[in-house]
């Protein structure tokens, strides 16, 4: 697997982990554990939009990485 595949692969977990905090943050009625989500949440949203930066570099100076 290229390391272009690794991140793309990383940046799709990464997008189902903020969708399931999403939904575990609507689901629970104690705002403590809402909140935890959301924040939660939140760092996953700035990590997710890391990696996606990533994934363009590697697509635009590593072309032999977007397989």
């Amino acid at each position: 697997m290229t390391v272009g595949s690794q991140v793309k692969t990383l940046y799709a977990s990464i997008k189902g982990i903020e969708a399931t905090l999403s939904i575990l943050a609507a689901q629970t009625n104690e705002a403590d554990s809402r909140d935890a989500f959301r924040n939660t949440q939140q760092m996953i949203n700035e990590i997710k939009h890391d990696l996606e930066k990533q994934v363009l570099l590697l697509a635009r100076e590593e072309p032999q990485y977007n397989q």
